[in-house]
């Protein structure tokens, strides 16, 4: 049997960043999957380009490893209470490929922020966006990791045993709808 492919798509540049740590331990408890980390590193937005070049390829790598994923995991960061520009810029990008990679595709939001709110504000957003490009959006409970910068160990594993399980809980209902 294949594995299913995973794809992770973090709201954050950063290498270090809380949203990849999260990520990571998303991957882990979504199981065995080839998993692909989507590069957000785009040109803005801009019209003219579009016009001048076409789509830039590496929006359409992106929207192609979209496409080809089983399921998507999003972390979104929540920058001055809003979605991050870099990866507001990627879902503009990726609504101008041919195609609609993320059309019926099983996707689950969940954030890191250094916030109070777990990144609230920007996972609603990010959920908003993502209605439009008419993505599966699986219900549940919101995986908020608030106070990021305490909420990960020297490894970068979650140190809190409920937001493990909550997010245990949300990679499992993942894996069952595209199992």
């Amino acid at each position: 049997m294949t594995n299913l492919k995973l794809m992770t798509i973090s709201g954050s540049l950063r290498k270090g960043s809380y949203n990849r740590m999260l990520l990571a331990e998303a991957a882990e408890a979504f199981g065995p999957a080839d998993v692909t980390e989507g590069d957000l590193n785009l040109p803005l937005y801009d019209g003219d380009l579009e016009a001048e070049s076409g789509v830039p390829e590496a929006a359409q790598t992106l929207a192609r490893q979209i496409k080809d994923a089983d399921a998507v995991v999003i972390s979104a960061p929540e920058y001055n209470k809003g979605i991050t520009g870099v990866l507001k810029n990627a879902l503009d990008w990726i609504s101008r490929v041919e195609g609609a990679a993320f059309r019926d595709k099983p996707t689950v939001v969940i954030s890191a922020a250094a916030g109070r709110t777990g990144g609230e504000t920007a996972q609603f957003m990010t959920l908003s966006c993502l209605t439009q490009l008419q993505a599966r959006l699986l219900p549940g409970t919101s995986v908020l990791i608030a106070g990021a910068m305490n909420a990960f160990d020297e490894t970068g594993k979650l140190k809190d045993n409920t937001s493990r399980k909550l997010l245990a809980t949300r990679m499992e209902a993942l894996r069952a709808e595209v199992s």
